[in-house]
């Protein structure tokens, strides 16, 4: 039996040849009626991540450098309680959004 002959008998692609592929949308249609669909609590925690990404600002290099340089120069000045002001509001802010896990 030759191997070319039992390639065309079975309706298998030839050598070159590819299976066309199928159109999206063109598979089978999603069954009508009461078929429902329910994400778990973390596939709502990965969409808001996802969204607070999205939305994170971009690195202001510039302004980067310009603290790096101030930096080696010893120049910049720590100032204590502004970063503690920042970190407790931050803090609220998410205590805000996630009330449920305070």
């Amino acid at each position: 039996m030759k191997i070319d002959s039992a390639v065309k008998s079975l309706g298998g692609p030839q050598a070159g040849e590819t299976k066309p592929r199928q159109q999206a949308g063109t598979g089978p249609a999603p069954a009508a009626g009461g078929d429902k669909v329910q994400l778990s609590s973390l596939s709502s925690s990965l969409q808001k991540a996802e969204t607070a990404i999205a939305n994170a600002p971009v690195v202001d290099r510039a302004r980067v450098d310009e603290i790096r340089q101030a930096i080696s120069e010893g120049r910049f000045k720590i100032d204590a309680g502004r970063i503690a002001d920042g970190l407790i509001d931050s803090v609220r802010q998410m205590l805000n959004e996630n009330p449920g896990h305070s």
